[in-house]
């Protein structure tokens, strides 16, 4: 007779352990089936929620295959341990407008900078790309930006530019889980041209600063052809940090003049304004150690590494001198009137040149010396005359704040040129004037 065996005696088979959890069961291949309308559908568990309830979704397509390739995709991102937030996902231009450039790009990028990505955006890439979902989104689908740029003629320097911010957005996609893999890194990048850096001659940089002997801002443009400044460090210029007294004078450049665009203010109830500056309760965006001077004018820190002290040579130095004496004059006269903002460029009541009314006047001034330059040119001429005249690029690096000395060697073909124009004159200097009679 036998006789059941008692709990106690049992024998129990302990589970198997994978590392992390105990496998009660055998995952199995989430079952597809069909309903009524055509569409196929399955649900795929590919975690656990924070609340610890498993991570569930649900994947609808027109056809099995389409359906069958979505699992497949949730299964691998599961396994990579990259799965996608859950939700539907957003469009490609949606995402960037509403993600990126308000959420992610305001923390390392100047505000201006973002509304120039914006504006590139907008007008090459969500044409062609825009309403793409994210979840979607392939290397073809942002190659044909690329295609649709170069087939209407556009520099090669715009298209990476656009490569650039487009890349830097997947990448935080990437990385918040909006897309489930390193869609940038599969991006042919376009080719670029290296740019070839020209500068204006000797001769046609002494026509321009010719052409404003006569201009109360005349100290404004020889310090630009003479320092390589920016023009917004120009302009930012300040005589708290500039020294022009001491044993060794120094300009000091801490700031640059920067116009900000405003944006808009309205918040949930759009104004219907298209531009931000006509928006009723504009607001001008800052960042810390930002100054807020006037309109949408402001002081920033120089641009990169760019912050540092010029040596300023004696001529400029007796220039510097001569420009305080007439803005003092300027101040008595105006009295009460004077705007004193500490510029050491500023018109004649003590306001700041805005950037706008500085490149008006050069256009004058070129007009004037019958030619055609921009102002960064004088940036130019300073970086090519320093080299040519056989300063080591290291130190033409530091005068000119350049963040690569690979920048500053980008000017050594340029020098070439003025040390071989500078022979030329010298060699018709020394040329012995002909004799008469003389057939050599």
């Amino acid at each position: 007779m036998s006789h059941p065996r008692s709990a106690v005696g049992r024998r129990r088979t302990p589970l198997r352990q994978d590392g992390n959890a105990m496998r009660r069961r055998k995952e199995t291949y989430p079952k597809i089936t069909e309903h009524d309308d055509g569409s196929w559908n399955a649900w795929v568990t590919v975690g656990r929620k924070p609340n610890g309830r498993p991570d569930r979704r649900h994947v609808r397509r027109g056809s099995y295959d389409e359906t069958k390739a979505r699992v497949d995709e949730l299964l691998a991102q599961k396994q990579s341990g990259q799965v996608q937030k859950p939700g539907r996902s957003p469009a490609f231009e949606r995402w960037f407008e509403e993600v990126y450039f308000e959420s992610v790009a305001p923390l390392r990028m100047d505000f201006t900078t973002i509304e120039g990505a914006r504006k590139k955006l907008r007008r090459y890439a969500y044409p062609v790309t825009g309403k793409e979902p994210m979840d979607r989104l392939r290397p073809e689908n942002v190659s044909a930006v690329y295609v649709g740029m170069v087939r209407a003629g556009l520099a090669d320097t715009t298209i990476l530019q656009v490569h650039r911010i487009i890349t830097r957005g997947l990448k935080v996609a990437w990385r918040s889980q909006v897309i489930s893999y390193n869609l940038a890194a599969l991006i042919e990048p376009p080719t670029a041209k290296r740019r070839v850096l020209s500068s204006p001659t000797k001769d046609v940089a002494d026509r321009v600063l010719h052409a404003t002997d006569n201009r109360r801002t005349s100290t404004r443009w020889r310090s630009g052809f003479g320092l390589g400044l920016r023009q917004g460090e120009a302009l930012g210029l300040r005589w708290p940090w500039f020294d022009i007294d001491s044993e060794e004078p120094m300009a000091k450049i801490h700031w640059q003049l920067h116009r900000r665009p405003f944006q808009h203010g309205c918040g949930v109830t759009p104004c219907g304004r298209r531009r931000g500056g006509n928006c009723p309760q504009r607001v001008l965006p800052m960042k810390a150690g930002e100054i807020h001077v006037v309109g949408g004018l402001i002081l920033k820190p120089p641009k990169g590494s760019s912050y540092g002290e010029i040596p300023l040579p004696p001529e400029l130095v007796e220039e510097f001198r001569r420009h305080r004496e007439i803005q003092n004059f300027e101040r008595m006269r105006a009295g009460d009137a004077y705007n004193d903002g500490g510029f050491v460029f500023c018109d004649e009541l003590g306001n700041p040149i805005s950037p706008e009314a500085d490149w008006k006047e050069f256009q004058e001034i070129e007009e004037e010396a019958g030619v055609s330059l921009r102002v960064h040119d004088g940036r130019h001429f300073t970086a090519s005359f320093l080299i040519a005249l056989g300063v080591d690029s290291s130190v033409v690096q530091q005068i000119l704040r350049h963040s690569s000395i690979k920048v500053t060697e980008g000017y050594l073909d340029v020098a070439a040129e003025l040390k071989r124009n500078a022979t030329n004159l010298m060699g018709q200097a020394l040329r012995k004037p002909q004799r008469e009679g003389d057939g050599r």
